[in-house]
């Protein structure tokens, strides 16, 4: 939101009341409490008749500093809230003759003193982030709207980018943009989207989370385009100060604050496919296409049923169609024989045909409108109503229905849906606030849900296909891209998204390969496959046609079967990706900068990712089958044709279907393993090292995981005499080792 007219004045419809000079200040329990006024004090009169802010700095964990901007404090507090995991702090005070110094950690906030120069400077173990000064933190009136609002503003170095903000399909680099996190049933084609994270990831190495799940309203080097401004409706604006070594790190801390995302099971990083969205489907044209994928050697491991498993007009009453599955647990049993996991459509959306609806209204289970009624909307199901899950009741009766199918053999759920929350004249169970419960109904969904698949499953067995989220849903993987259109634009605009959301916290992304809306050429649905099988998770997915790859053509049923055995034969890799994800907040897909943050060439990079720290993978977004690609500085090897590379470089190359971009990085140890058609084996039987360039005197070492996450064994490589010499701790069976270079490798004994 922008408030002022140009750099000089204020927006004729806006009052604003900006800090300007410390006045009194106090250190008490760990918090500084700051006393600023909108003027520069020449005389006693100058502190009357006038507002205040009041900014108190505390350290909720170390390394990050939280900053609370006040203008009145009486106002009533009213839920949700964030779920912030905090640490006992001890923060460092130093009070000095012109500026005041509060410490947690390594992250460092310094505020001047001094008359007429209001400001706070944060630094990273000595080395300047950025800074908060006059014309910045503020209170802002709409006299027109009688709305206030509070907000801040940070300075942008020069050369500085700014990532994240949510999954967003607007460009990458967020500076110039106007962002609002308010989550829409927006497709990927525009400014909306399903998951609005109120936290910006900066190449400088430190991240900003602005602390509600109200509506966020960024102003990215647009109003100020030196500083990057976020505002917020109401009396308070708070907001976290993540520093960290690196962009990576600054992520980390932010993960370890916001929860963790849980072990996805490996079953899920295989090949999902689905009946798509209006196609007309039944158990005989399922069973065709899963008949048809093992008739033609590609490896599925998951089929999705989407919304019409259920009666049209009964979305969700969580009952399969008679009509069209007569017996579904006999159905489900047979999948399961063959190896398959079955994942269903679900939305929290009741439909006035539904049963279900009597039974929410009369127990007070759906959102009801403040003079009692129940609240209804005929968009997407006739008369719908909304789970209202701020009652405990209404989780447990919600979770009893999707146990019913747990129970009858289904093993997973999409969580469709979730961001088209109402806010005006809403009364929640528990006395929310709707304005904030509109982002923060989508973690409630999923959490429910999640909780359910980890209870009656086993944690490290739960897994979503969730397309709405907000701060924390990271917790609840496995999070999908939404609607995009078969088109090259919306596959890079889909990628686009992906990494903005890798940059907000998730650890997993999917995408509906090959596009959701409409059909895609043969051309597209191959370059789309590469794509989706070099993700961490692969759904065939769309909205009025199948996607099984023959109904395309020929090459493009080798194209899926090349892909999805590659995938499946780099799962000792992918799932140690995972574990890391879980462990540390590091997301499997990073953007190159993320990598490479020293790099500023990689700075902007959007049509490129790594692929964990070893594999680069540039997807092909034209159809003659052209590519530009950068590779950072050192030495690389293409995986797939064993060409070798040198870096610091751009390249411009022509692949056909069978092959991209897919780059070994200086370094690398990668392990593959014995298996290719199908995600979940045993990763230490016969594993396969390969092994990247090593300049002399280098080394690296690779953990190698279990289907548990479980550290099995660590691979050591060094570089010694042009020779590498590889060592194995831990347990593990025969393990061959491959160099793309030619290196000699000398194998050391395994120790069991």
């Amino acid at each position: 939101m922008k408030f002022t007219n140009g750099f000089w004045a204020i927006r004729d419809n806006i009052n604003a009341v900006f800090g300007v000079e410390l006045y009194r200040y106090a250190y008490t329990g760990g918090k500084l409490e700051l006393l600023v006024l909108p003027v520069h004090q020449t005389g006693r009169g100058d502190i009357l008749n006038k507002p205040a802010l009041t900014v108190t700095l505390s350290a909720p964990r170390t390394d990050v500093i939280e900053v609370q901007v006040t203008h009145f404090k009486g106002a009533k507090k009213r839920g949700p809230d964030f779920k912030l995991i905090r640490e006992q702090v001890h923060a460092d005070f130093a009070d000095k003759e012109n500026e005041l110094v509060f410490t947690s950690g390594k992250t460092t906030a310094v505020i001047s003193k001094l008359p007429d120069s209001w400001g706070i400077r944060f630094y990273y173990d000595g080395k300047k982030l950025t800074n908060s000064g006059g014309k910045c933190a503020g209170y802002f009136t709409d006299k027109d709207t009688g709305k206030s609002y509070c907000a801040d503003a940070l300075a942008l170095d020069i050369g500085e980018c700014v990532y994240g903000l949510g999954e967003r399909f607007t460009p990458f680099v967020k500076n110039g943009q106007n962002v609002e996190i308010w989550n829409e049933d927006g497709g990927t084609a525009s400014e909306q989207t399903y998951k609005n994270i109120p936290f910006y990831l900066s190449n400088k190495g430190y991240g900003v989370f602005v602390n509600t799940p109200a509506g966020v309203s960024y102003e990215v080097a647009s109003e100020k385009v030196e500083r990057c401004q976020f505002s917020v409706e109401g009396e308070t604006l708070d907001y976290l100060i993540y520093g960290g070594s690196s962009p990576k790190d600054a992520l980390q801390k932010y993960v370890a604050s916001t929860g963790y995302p849980a072990l996805p099971p490996a079953w899920s990083f295989g090949l999902w496919l689905t009946t798509s969205f209006t196609t007309d489907y039944s158990e005989k044209i399922v069973s065709t296409f899963i008949d048809g994928m093992k008739e033609r050697n590609i490896p599925l491991s998951v089929f999705h049923f989407d919304c019409y498993w259920m009666e049209g007009m009964k979305w969700c009453d969580f009952i399969w169609d008679k009509k069209t599955f007569p017996d579904p647990e006999a159905m489900i049993e047979r999948y399961h024989r063959r190896g398959l996991k079955i994942c269903v459509w679900i939305n929290p959306y009741i439909a006035q045909d539904s049963y279900l609806f009597d039974e929410g209204m009369q127990n007070g289970y759906l959102v009801l409108k403040e003079n009692g009624d129940v609240w209804q909307t005929d968009l997407w199901q006739a008369g719908m109503g909304l789970v209202d899950f701020t009652n405990p009741d209404a989780v447990t009766w919600y979770q009893g229905k999707l146990k019913r199918l747990l129970d009858s053999g289904v093993d997973a759920f999409k969580t469709d849906f979730g961001e088209r929350i109402p806010v005006t004249g809403i009364a929640y169970h528990d006395g929310s606030d709707p304005v904030r419960m509109h982002n923060y109904y989508t973690y409630l969904y999923n959490k429910a849900v999640f909780a359910l698949l980890e209870k009656e499953k086993g944690k490290g067995e739960a897994a979503l296909f969730a397309r709405s989220a907000t701060a924390g849903s990271q917790q609840f993987p496995i999070h999908w891209g939404g609607d995009c259109s078969a088109s090259y634009a919306s596959m890079a605009e889909s990628l686009r998204g992906g990494l903005s959301l890798m940059c907000s916290g998730f650890g997993f992304w999917s995408h509906d390969i090959s596009g959701f809306e409409s059909t895609a050429t043969p051309d597209l649905y191959k370059r789309w496959c590469q794509f989706g099988l070099l993700s961490s998770h692969s759904r065939l997915h769309g909205s009025s046609s199948y996607r099984v790859p023959w109904l395309f053509d020929e090459e493009a049923v080798d194209v899926l079967r090349r892909f999805t055995r590659l995938k499946c034969s780099l799962m000792p890799y992918i799932y140690s990706l995972a574990a890391e994800a879980h462990t540390s907040g590091t997301p499997v897909m990073r953007p190159m900068f993320m990598e490479f943050p020293s790099d500023p060439a990689c700075a902007v990079l959007d049509t490129q990712y790594m692929f964990g720290p070893a594999l680069l993978v540039a997807p092909v977004f034209h159809e003659d089958g052209s590519v530009t690609y950068y590779l950072p500085h050192g030495r690389w090897c293409n995986l797939l044709t064993h060409k070798a590379y040198e870096g610091g470089e751009w390249y411009t190359e022509t692949y056909d279907y069978m092959s991209l971009p897919l780059l070994v990085r200086e370094q690398a140890v990668i392990i593959a393993g014995k298996n290719d058609d199908r995600p979940d084996y045993d990763y230490s039987k016969e594993p396969e090292l390969i092994l990247g360039y090593f300049p002399e005197g280098t080394s690296s070492k690779q953990k190698l995981v279990s289907t548990e996450g479980k550290e099995t064994a660590v691979i050591s490589v060094t570089c010694t005499n042009g020779s590498l010499d590889v060592s194995v701790s831990g347990s593990t069976g025969h393990i061959t080792a491959v160099s793309l270079f030619n290196q000699n490798v000398v194998m050391h004994a395994q120790l069991s």
